[in-house]
């Protein structure tokens, strides 16, 4: 998720159910694999971008105590029912922006975000802020799509038209489609040390998978906030996002339909002394 930030900067994928569905699906044990075994059980962490909380609630159960920030009340609504839901006691939630957190100076021992930075304009503000709510020597842990990296089979000439539609919804909403590339050079201006750089993947190759990635764009491309900034920017028609949709939904039910990208991931430290950094 995203967060408020310099004029003219907008969350491109917006809240629609689909698309909060899909993130739902996701866990700390598939979001944050990079930073479990960093994590300590008497830390404190912050999740940057939280959504529904379901990667928070996961974090939550390795560490004393987690906050989960997001822009969207109603999102943050959900997600603290959610972690209601499945008694985890230890985890609070606040509406927030990523250029403006509501903390104290050195209030976390980690800051945890999971594709934010490729949403905003200016994502080294973010990371400083990041370092300003962290403990020294606490660590920041970031995670990001490259959508240059996506590669599909059956190919069709309506997903290619999408994976560039969106790259250029995406830059000009203010965004970085390809954050994931660019995350260790972010996470070094924003005045982190001792980065350490993973890459993995996501895949999308069986019948469930192919489903929750092609049956959801399916509906996203022609229904959510990412079809009104195609439209109302002049980037796309309507019959173009209606021929994209019966695209991604012929993918889902194709008993081939592979898809996959990388994702960048950075783990790195807020040294003890920050004042050389210091704006």
């Amino acid at each position: 998720m995203t967060a408020e930030g310099p004029s003219g900067e907008q969350y491109t994928h917006g809240y629609h159910e689909v698309i909060l569905e899909f993130y739902r699906q996701r866990t700390a044990e598939a979001c944050a694999a990079f930073l479990l075994p960093h994590l300590q059980p008497d830390a404190s962490l912050l999740d940057m971008g939280c959504g529904p909380g379901t990667i928070t609630v996961g974090l939550a159960r390795r560490v004393a105590a987690v906050v989960g920030v997001d822009t969207s009340a109603e999102v943050v609504e959900s997600a603290r029912r959610r972690a209601l839901d499945e008694g985890v006691d230890n985890a609070d939630f606040e509406v927030g922006s990523a250029y403006d957190l509501p903390f104290d100076d050195g209030s976390f021992d980690v800051v945890y975000a999971h594709q934010l930075m490729q949403h905003l304009s200016d994502p080294v503000r973010a990371l400083r802020e990041a370092r300003r709510v962290l403990r020294p020597g606490g660590l920041v842990a970031v995670r990001d799509s490259d959508y240059q990296t996506m590669v599909h089979a059956p190919v069709e000439s309506a997903l290619q038209h999408w994976l560039g539609l969106y790259h250029e919804v995406a830059e000009a909403n203010g965004g970085e489609p390809h954050a994931g590339r660019f995350l260790p050079g972010w996470v070094r201006a924003a005045g982190f040390v001792d980065p350490v750089v993973t890459a993995s993947t996501t895949t999308y190759a069986d019948a469930a998978g192919r489903e929750l990635w092609g049956g959801m764009w399916s509906v996203r491309v022609t229904d959510s906030d990412f079809a009104e900034h195609a439209v109302s920017g002049g980037l796309a028609m309507r019959s173009d996002l209606v021929a994209i949709s019966a695209a991604f939904q012929r993918w889902a039910d194709h008993p081939s339909g592979f898809w996959a990208w990388l994702n960048g991931e950075v783990v790195a430290v807020k040294p003890e002394s920050t004042a050389f950094f210091d704006d």
